[in-house]
């Protein structure tokens, strides 16, 4: 299975994305949004600071990335994580907003999520109701939620103001979420936690699901 994570002028976690994914089993290639998508199962949305955050954060990327709206409107797996999720809202592929954290403030460390929903094909490693740990980087990470949104992940502890303590939602075969899974795959980075989502998707598209 071949993913692709696209790197932006600005992004940051492209490395950990790569790092996450080959240890669950993808032949990785870090691409842009001008090259074509059609040989990938899955493309990632790293986290960062696309583009400077200029206009609001992920407003920039989001147009440019045409490419990756029709890969997601084709059935293609996504997922955006931190800035990648804010692109995927700005695309119209989630629904919602978010906006500036409500304390005005940057927050940096590792938080507990509870796993809503696990029939994704992000989720289906884990357990209903299990507690996961994973770090958490932003300064506008909070979610505010349109109409009823599929919700995936959800904070223990509201660390910045998401409606209903909301930390990731899906649609489909496309998954946004603020904590950083691909930061929590390995022990010595502190948890461990985020790689079965790594590992649910790979085992989703290798089950002829893609």
């Amino acid at each position: 299975m071949r993913a692709g994570v696209i790197v932006y002028p600005g992004s940051n976690c492209d490395r950990d994305a790569y790092y996450a994914l080959e240890l669950a089993g993808f032949k990785t290639y870090y691409i842009t949004t001008r090259d074509n998508l059609d040989s990938f199962d899955l493309i990632i949305l790293p986290g960062g600071f696309s583009y400077g955050d200029y206009l609001r954060p992920g407003a920039v990327s989001a147009r440019e990335s045409l490419a990756v709206k029709e890969f997601a409107e084709n059935g293609g797996m996504v997922i955006g994580i931190c800035n990648g999720f804010q692109i995927l809202v700005e695309m119209g592929l989630l629904s919602g907003a978010l906006l500036q954290n409500d304390s005005g403030k940057f927050i940096c460390k590792f938080v507990e999520l509870e796993i809503v929903d696990n029939t994704t094909p992000f989720t289906m490693l884990y357990k209903k109701g299990e507690k996961i740990r994973l770090p958490v980087a932003h300064g506008f990470g909070r979610y505010v939620s349109v109409g009823n949104p599929n919700v995936v992940f959800k904070y223990k502890e509201n660390i910045n103001g998401s409606d209903d303590f909301i930390a990731g939602i899906y649609n489909g075969n496309v998954l946004g979420m603020m904590p950083h899974p691909e930061r929590a795959v390995d022990e010595f980075l502190g948890s461990v936690d985020g790689l079965k989502l790594f590992k649910s998707v790979f085992e989703y598209i290798r089950g002829g699901n893609r």
